[in-house]
């Protein structure tokens, strides 16, 4: 078995995937500061409860955008389980292209997701990642070659609740009847959040269509996108399990 572990600004997960697929997914929040300790205790207590032998854990493979993470998850795979991981870096053979002007720049995250949509898929693709940003990658030729970085939509319901004194925390929710019309104060913040932020995806799908120099399809992972795609005729799949599958693809062909 392979445990995949992918690190969020806002959460890590740690997916158990079993000749291929995915059998337990399990979430913690991202804190720097988190001990390998800590890991192991939490871990080990969710296979336990959830029946999953550690011994059979074959692999770790580690993707992170938060550095100082990585050296705390190192220890608690080799501490463990008694396996050196396979980190996610671009020296690896990922087997997609990069082609922007700074590679170096580029957030793993969004490459291990080009990963999964160039094993799974065919054609160039728009892939949108809902996370704490709210990214849009042009995957073209097999290559990343650039994208879009928007605030998430939980930072932005978030600002508008911290910045106004008399507005209320609401959830990231269409409002009750699914109409763009508030009629009180929780529905017409509703109404701006949601459908607001769905006319931002909209308006940058388009425009990034009208760029292209062919077709393109529309991709959506990250856990608002089962959310969003109910409301709009702009996505075409939504794969919650991108990155992991991407994480399992890379571990794969750099095992080998």
């Amino acid at each position: 078995m392979l445990l995949a572990i992918d690190v969020g600004n806002t959460n890590t997960m740690f997916a158990v995937v079993d000749n291929g697929e995915i059998v337990h997914r399990w979430r913690i929040s991202t804190q720097a500061s988190r001990t390998s300790d800590e890991y192991m205790v939490w871990l080990t207590q969710l296979m336990e409860i959830d029946g999953v032998d550690r011994q059979k854990v074959q692999r770790v493979v580690i993707s992170t955008v938060v550095p100082t993470t990585l050296f705390n998850l190192e220890r608690m795979a080799r501490r463990g389980f008694g396996i050196d991981p396979l980190v996610v870096t671009k020296d690896l053979n990922l087997g997609v292209g990069i082609e922007v002007a700074h590679p170096e720049q580029v957030g793993m995250d969004r490459l291990v997701n080009c990963v999964a949509v160039g094993d799974r898929h065919e054609g160039d693709f728009i892939i949108i990642d809902f996370g704490t940003a709210t990214t849009f990658d042009i995957f073209v030729g097999n290559a990343y070659t650039g994208g879009i970085i928007a605030p998430g939509i939980n930072l932005s319901a978030e600002a508008l609740y911290v910045a106004a004194a008399q507005l209320p925390r609401v959830a990231v929710a269409p409002p009750k009847g699914g109409k763009a019309k508030g009629y009180d104060t929780v529905s017409a913040m509703q109404s701006g959040i949601f459908f607001g932020y769905l006319a931002m995806i909209e308006g940058l799908v388009a425009r990034l269509k009208a760029e292209a120099a062919g077709p393109m399809k529309v991709l959506a992972t990250g856990g608002l996108a089962v959310l969003f795609e109910p409301y709009t005729s702009v996505i075409d799949v939504v794969d919650v399990d991108l990155t992991v599958r991407g994480l399992t693809i890379i571990d794969e062909r750099n095992r080998r």
